[in-house]
């Protein structure tokens, strides 16, 4: 980020967020407001948290449960995601991502353990969870475990971005472990990004620079939150249509779109597509970066050459 701008560093989900403000004055209450937007997603949709809404529901199988309007809006967000992507991205992955090893939050989660016998079978289904909209409960039937680490970061980052930016009357920029939203009037030429595989990478990683004006940018891959199992490196991208880790070409994939939420599905389904990723991308107009296992990169809908930054 752009070192002029007034900056902080919180923890939240799990992972580490970035905050920056156009107007160094604004910093406190902008910081103020965004830790509250992001405890309240944690509250609502941490698979790891007992009495999150989502464990709530995935602990009642076959009952409808009382939940938050929060949490209502990440599921219905979830569930939009896999409408949009028929099925690529599906909240009902749950079950296959525990299978896989990611049993704990990813800081404490052991990185090596012994082996695994991982089963391929299509995970339930976008189209089992139901909803009562007027009562505000949600219901899934008995083998169906919800997990929205596809999405719920992601809109975190755009809630908590536009809420500091309408409270501070200022330009913010939120990055929740990567997923960057921006909200409010950019600082003049916009917000300097390094994008790189890991949000902690340092400055000098490989990667590139960017601007961005305003919206969302997000990075999904298979090597950030990877552990090993036996001979295995696992990662916590499940294609539903196999229930295992997604076996793909793409390191990660970065997309810009007008809001992180979008910019995350698209980057996400991108990665669990492989190589027909660049032309699902290029079909519905997304500018994205897309990173090989060689490292090769490919960049898809007039995504920038890298240039002196």
């Amino acid at each position: 980020m752009t070192p002029a701008l007034a900056t902080a560093r919180l923890r939240a989900m799990g992972t580490g967020v970035s905050l920056a403000v156009a107007e160094p004055a604004g910093l406190p209450a902008a910081q103020r407001v965004v830790a509250v937007e992001l405890s309240a997603i944690e509250q609502a949709c941490s698979r790891f948290r007992p009495d999150s809404d989502l464990s709530q529901v995935n602990d009642s199988p076959g009952a409808w449960v009382r939940v938050s309007s929060l949490f209502l809006e990440a599921l219905e967000v979830g569930l939009r995601a896999a409408e949009v992507t028929a099925g690529l991205v599906d909240p009902t992955v749950g079950a296959a991502v525990e299978a896989a090893g990611y049993t704990e939050d990813f800081e404490i989660l052991p990185k090596y353990g012994p082996g695994l016998r991982l089963i391929s079978r299509p995970v339930p289904g976008w189209r089992r969870v139901e909803i009562n909209r007027r009562a505000s409960t949600v219901r899934v039937p008995r083998g169906v475990r919800l997990d929205l680490g596809a999405t719920a970061k992601s809109l975190a980052a755009d809630r908590a971005a536009a809420a500091a930016a309408a409270h501070c009357g200022m330009g913010v920029l939120v990055s929740c472990g990567g997923d960057i939203a921006a909200a409010g009037d950019p600082p003049p030429g916009g917000w300097c990004i390094r994008v790189s595989e890991h949000h902690a990478d340092p400055p000098d990683a490989p990667g590139e620079t960017i601007l961005v004006e305003g919206g969302g940018l997000a990075t999904s891959g298979v090597r950030a939150r990877s552990w090993r199992r036996g001979g295995q490196l696992l990662h916590h991208i499940i294609d539903p249509a196999t229930g295992l880790p997604a076996d793909t070409p793409w390191r990660f994939v970065t997309v810009a779109a007008a809001t992180c939420v979008d910019a995350n599905i698209a980057s996400t389904a991108a990665v669990i597509l492989g190589d027909t990723g660049p032309p699902w991308l290029e079909q519905r107009g997304l500018v994205a970066r897309l990173v090989g296992a060689d490292g090769t990169v490919l960049r898809v809908g007039g995504w920038p050459e890298e240039t002196e930054a």
